[in-house]
């Protein structure tokens, strides 16, 4: 992953980590979206992306693919700092499946 890139990750991350989990979404499922574990495994794989200086293996690729649909299918039920929070974890997830495929291992 370009350095650029891994910075812009790493920022949002950095400010996802402070940031407090919208407290309704531990028992609401927005369009169907069980939020808490969503968060969970985009922030587990963007940890691991930035821990391996850009590189994730193929099974986190395929997690944060998975919740790049749900994340889209979450959000516009979201308002204020709920939709805020995930668009957030979009972001991270975007920029990260954007990154040329031949950068990441096989």
């Amino acid at each position: 992953m370009p350095d650029d890139l891994l910075r812009a990750v790493g920022a949002l991350y950095e400010e996802h980590q402070q940031a407090a989990f919208p407290r309704r979404l531990y028992v609401v499922e927005p369009n169907g979206v069980e939020m808490v574990s969503l968060d969970s495994k985009v922030s587990g794989c963007v940890s691991t992306l930035l821990g391996n200086g850009g590189r994730i293996d193929d099974w986190r690729w395929d997690v944060l693919a998975d919740c790049e649909q749900k994340l889209n299918r979450a959000i516009p039920a979201l308002d204020g700092y709920e939709s805020s929070y995930y668009q957030r974890l979009l972001d991270m997830t975007v920029l990260t499946l954007e990154n040329p495929a031949d950068m990441q291992p096989g």
